[in-house]
């Protein structure tokens, strides 16, 4: 079996902002802190990052920084993604100029394209630039679903290195591995309460929200599973449960950046139409981030 490119916790990082421009000092110090917790990825500028509404130079200047600050510590996959094969073409070259790792595609949103469609989308991207991608898989925003087979086609290209999966599904994974095009193709959860089960079907990672602000219980948990101790994993998910869901109690990232706010990492705006975290919710948020011993 060949080992996958990318593997462990990677976390989809958040991109802070202060008086409507992005907090550089305050997303350095939270790519150190990520490192230090020893994750072993960065995702800059995906959803989590507020892809969708930064600028384009704001979004190229993010990847910048993150692969400046990583430094090669840890491996970082620039978001990339678009609606128009062409602009997602465009950001993973300028990603792939400033030395990221890899380039985190999702399915082109809104348009819904059809299979073929998807395949020649990230068929086109891997062709056009020399760097490895990730795909990612999350219908629950794009409207798109990108099927088993698609994604068994599309592993057969070498820039084409594996998928981030945020349905949730448990058994689509075990029919993913077992198609031979699969042999180290990475499969990374992309869904944080779910993802100790994944990894227990034969996933090798996570892309996440919570570990923004949970780095550590995250890499404890990978670590147990890694190590066989499931008696431990299960505690460290017992533990993060409720941050999992917690997190997602308003729209992503709100509470994430309220969780970090309150941790003295980052101030807690976002960008329009996203707003700060609801104030009904954020009891709930700081009940989760008791039980993870965060605060």
């Amino acid at each position: 079996m060949t080992a996958p490119l990318f593997k462990g916790v990677i976390t989809a990082l958040i991109t802070p902002l202060r008086d409507g421009k992005v907090d550089e000092a305050a997303f350095n110090a939270l790519v150190e802190r990520q490192i230090a917790a020893g994750v072993h990825g960065l995702v800059p500028m995906g959803t989590t990052g507020e892809s969708a509404t930064l600028h384009p130079e704001e979004h190229h200047r993010v990847v910048e920084l993150c692969v400046n600050v990583a430094a090669g510590r840890v491996r970082v996959i620039a978001g990339a993604g678009a609606s128009a094969t062409d602009k997602a073409i465009d950001l993973a070259r300028r990603a792939k100029a400033v030395g990221a790792d890899g380039a985190l595609i999702v399915t082109p949103y809104y348009n819904r394209p059809s299979q073929e469609g998807l395949f020649q989308h990230f068929h086109a991207v891997a062709e056009a630039v020399q760097l490895p991608v990730l795909l990612y898989n999350v219908p629950g925003r794009t409207g798109v679903d990108l099927a088993n087979e698609t994604v068994e086609r599309l592993a057969g290209h070498p820039n084409i290195v594996g998928i981030k999966d945020a349905t949730g599904d448990m058994a689509r994974i075990s029919r993913m591995r077992a198609a031979p095009a699969m042999d180290g193709f990475a499969l990374i959860s992309g869904d944080d309460p779910s993802w100790l089960g994944y990894m227990a079907h034969g996933g090798h990672g996570v892309i996440s929200v919570t570990s923004n602000v949970a780095p550590e219980g995250m890499v404890a948990l990978y670590d147990a599973v890694m190590s066989g101790d499931l008696e431990s994993a299960r505690l460290w998910q017992d533990r993060l449960i409720a941050l999992h869901r917690a997190l997602f109690l308003d729209a992503s990232p709100a509470p994430s950046k309220y969780a970090l706010a309150r941790l003295g990492l980052c101030g807690e705006e976002l960008r329009l139409p996203l707003t700060p975290c609801n104030e009904a919710v954020k009891p709930a948020i700081d009940e989760a981030m008791r039980t993870a011993g965060l605060i």
